[in-house]
């Protein structure tokens, strides 16, 4: 189905790129544009209160990357990534089947993903999110922040300010002061992201911020446990503990 229509979201924080996109898909009758960004605070948003039918994605943006987008919306709608040359992401892409535009781009380019686009969408293909953010990320480790969305929210969490991080499940819940945020991720896969000099994972449930740490206690049990600044205890494993003394 050729005509079927396409309700999409062009995102990008340059103007003239958001302008020239907007003539290109001009030409195409049945492409309705809902929305135009120029963040991905604002791209988060729209996909969210919109559910657009395709997202036309600058990589390259301040604040709020092509990426953190991705993270934050996840599988939630198929992604035409456009970008400048970036080693990492086209690696990515192409590992991943993933269609993407080089800028600059013309017509012909941009009708062939869109058509590919449409292929994704009748087939139901779900885009595969997850290891696309993690294959990316891996590339530009360790991370400094965490983002968590909340519904049309973007909470952007600066590493250093998590005291600590709990494994739930198929999430993770940061500590951070009085709050506590919750993040669909498991720790295992947080942990390869974040610096190992800075959290260590001192139990199977827990990442610890070693900079909250003020003393190590023995516990009646025989095992250890984490004190940290604001008198919360954590329970440390021997694996944890063996962790702990190379960088202590």
């Amino acid at each position: 189905m050729a005509d079927m229509p396409l309700r999409v979201i062009v995102v990008d924080d340059e103007e003239l790129a958001r302008t020239l996109l907007r003539e290109l898909l001009a030409a195409h009758a049945d492409v309705e544009i809902i929305a135009e960004c120029g963040n991905g605070f604002e791209a988060v948003k729209a996909v969210t209160e919109k559910q657009p039918d395709l997202l036309l994605l600058d990589i390259q943006m301040p604040k709020l990357d092509g990426f953190d987008v991705l993270e934050l919306i996840g599988a939630d709608v198929p992604v035409i990534f456009t970008t400048a040359y970036d080693q990492y992401a086209i690696k990515a892409f192409q590992v991943h089947a993933v269609d993407y535009l080089l800028k600059p781009f013309g017509a012909e380019r941009l009708a062939e993903a869109l058509a590919r686009a449409r292929s994704r969408i009748m087939s139901r293909e779900p885009l595969p999110a997850k290891a696309l953010v993690a294959e990316a990320r891996a590339a530009r480790a360790p991370i400094e922040r965490i983002l968590i969305r909340d519904k049309a929210d973007v909470h952007v969490i600066p590493v250093a300010k998590i005291d600590y991080i709990e494994s739930q499940d198929d999430y993770v819940s940061l500590k951070v002061g009085d709050r506590n945020l919750l993040k669909e991720q498991t720790l295992s896969e947080l942990e390869q992201l974040i610096d190992p000099n800075r959290f260590v994972r001192i139990h199977r449930r827990y990442l610890l911020n070693v900079a909250r740490l003020v003393r190590i206690e023995q516990s009646a049990t025989d095992s250890r446990v984490a004190v940290l600044h604001d008198g919360t205890e954590l329970p440390i494993s021997r694996s944890g503990y063996a962790k702990l003394r190379e960088i202590l």
